[in-house]
């Protein structure tokens, strides 16, 4: 009897972890996220015929000056329609402090609005680096009181796992991109698991989503329906400081207020 019981305890935990690590978006009950940029079509109509997308994650900047052309118009109509909402920042190379400034006086997060860094290849030296990552990030906790949400790939992981092993990335939310069906093996390090997946692109389409081509983003929420909107948006803040003065970036700048603007559903 004993032994049934640790067989059926065994069996328990592996079918839970490889619903966690194995195509979890296969769920009719595995909320979606798109994440988007002013490239990707959306039909807000044929949209919300998919119950399960409950969440946009639009990309806002990039380096120190740029704002996507649709970001603002897009916030609107995801608003309108009761969509959670949440920006991403393409960062690169050079002033981490002044591409986070940048970021957030564009988005002007309110308190229900998901925060991102994007690091597409910590080694290029186009992109921002791991190094410049961890500035980014105070930046942003400094500025607003709350983490980013961190976007990785596998390269990208692995180098910050072997190489940058600094505290700050353990306060991240990992958003992790791999086209596969499977996280195996998932990258050690200071990400017990992931908090998004993002599964589903041009790379490799594997979740059609109506209203949308098959060069949309796809991502997958670690955990049920209820648990992602409860937590979103999955970084909670903390009291936000002014930059001390003569820090890099810190002209013009002040604490934000965040909007009392309510979005999403529930």
């Amino acid at each position: 009897m004993r032994v049934s019981f640790l067989i059926a305890g065994f069996l328990a935990t592996w079918s839970a972890m490889a619903s966690e690590f194995e195509r979890p978006w296969v769920s009719p009950a595995a909320p979606l996220i798109l994440d988007c940029y002013h490239a990707n079509a959306i039909d807000w109509n044929q949209l919300a015929t998919e119950p399960r997308v409950v969440a946009i994650i639009h990309k806002a900047t990039t380096g120190s000056r740029k704002l996507d052309p649709q970001y603002l118009a897009r916030r609107r109509e995801a608003a309108s329609r009761g969509y959670l909402w949440g920006s991403y920042h393409l960062g690169l190379r050079g002033n981490p402090e002044r591409q986070a400034d940048h970021y957030l006086r564009s988005v002007q997060p309110a308190e229900n609005e998901l925060l991102a860094l994007d690091l597409e290849d910590v080694t290029s030296t186009r992109y921002m680096n791991a190094a410049e990552a961890v500035r980014f990030i105070k930046r942003v906790k400094q500025r607003t009181g709350r983490y980013p949400v961190l976007y990785v790939n596998a390269r990208s992981a692995r180098v910050i796992t072997e190489n940058h092993r600094h505290p700050v990335f353990t306060k991240t939310p990992l958003w992790y991109a791999r086209f596969a069906g499977n996280l195996d093996p998932f990258p050690p390090g200071p990400w017990p698991s992931y908090t998004l997946w993002q599964f589903s692109s041009e790379i490799l389409t594997q979740q059609a989503i109506p209203g949308t081509a098959y060069d949309m983003d796809v991502n997958v929420f670690n955990g049920t329906m209820d648990e992602l909107k409860a937590r979103w948006p999955l970084t909670k803040g903390e009291s936000a400081t002014q930059a001390p003065p003569g820090a890099p970036g810190a002209a013009g700048t002040r604490p934000l207020r965040a909007r009392r603007k309510r979005i999403g559903r529930g």
